[in-house]
């Protein structure tokens, strides 16, 4: 709304526009009020009120989702500003001044998929700190770790994880195949597989092996968007984390003619006698692994 020039102007609450910013990241009040620790009805009733000041409706709602109005477009950019200032400000006062760099190593598909929002948001939390990732596989990851050359690192384990590592998920590996696809129907069955090492494709060649289904190796890549092409060209199935799962990728088990898969593990190691920067890196992954097991979101 178009105020007077004569009228004080409301001020907007931060508290409200978190709420706001994290309904647009969500794509949903309910897991919004988790992020921000409110119960729906009361992020419901922060969201009528900021509406009500601006005198606009800031959401399209229906059944299923979510999403942002051609206003809260516009708002959902000075929210954000705002959030960042009030940050940056606050940070002056109560957060420590740590500064420093930290050497992150990560499997490529946690690499892809999960380090670019967690990292993003480090940074604003500790803008301080800069962090050098290195994608490789678990076995070099762990001896780069070893030999110091990294602080942090996540591997995936099936059973063998060090004393001196932390879990941070556990989930069921699955068959991933096109939506509407052919490829499981195949003989041999066409399979995607990682690099020799991989505990995704551990777990799938040991499957087929007590299940004496032939196969063949269709495509080797060490790299999740190369899987994602053979498996959404229909050239093979290939075994992936049940989180990987999405409209375009589809689980099959065994009513598709594919034997079942365990459980596999993320873990994460840090460097022993870690500086005060390692520390709140790791924190940070910690708590956004503690989220995505409380929402399914990171």
């Amino acid at each position: 709304m178009n105020a007077p020039l004569n009228h004080p102007m409301p001020i907007l609450d931060l508290d409200v526009l978190r709420t706001f910013v994290a309904i647009a990241e969500t794509g949903s009040f309910t897991l919004a009020s988790t992020a921000v620790f409110r119960t729906p009805s009361a992020v419901s009733m922060q969201i009528k009120k900021l509406e009500d000041i601006l005198g606009v409706s800031v959401f399209t709602r229906d059944a299923r989702s979510v999403s942002l109005t051609q206003d809260g477009e516009m708002l959902i950019g000075y929210a954000r500003r705002m959030l960042a200032l009030n940050r940056e400000a606050v940070s002056k006062f109560i957060v420590p001044d740590i500064a420093g760099i930290v050497r992150l190593g990560s499997p490529d598909d946690y690499g892809e998929r999960v380090l670019p929002t967690v990292l993003r948001r480090f940074a604003k939390t500790h803008p301080a700190i800069a962090v050098d990732v290195t994608i490789d596989m678990t076995s070099n990851l762990r001896r780069r770790l070893s030999e110091r050359q990294l602080d942090i690192t996540l591997f995936t384990a099936r059973r063998d994880i060090p004393g001196d590592a932390e879990i941070l998920l556990t989930e069921p590996i699955v068959w991933g195949g096109a939506k509407g696809g052919c490829a499981h129907l195949r003989d041999p069955l066409p399979v995607s597989l990682w690099e020799e090492g991989c505990v995704w494709r551990a777990d799938a060649l040991d499957a087929l092996g007590r299940a004496g289904r032939n196969y063949r190796v269709a495509y080797m890549s060490a790299h999740t968007a190369g899987q994602r092409a053979a498996i959404l060209a229909d050239l093979a199935v290939a075994p992936l984390p049940k989180s990987f799962i999405g409209e375009e990728i589809v689980a099959l088990g065994p009513e598709e003619g594919l034997p079942l898969l365990s459980n596999y593990n993320l873990a994460m190691m840090v460097a022993p006698d870690a500086s005060a920067p390692v520390q709140a890196a790791a924190d940070h992954i910690r708590a956004a692994f503690e989220t995505f097991r409380e929402t399914g979101r990171f």
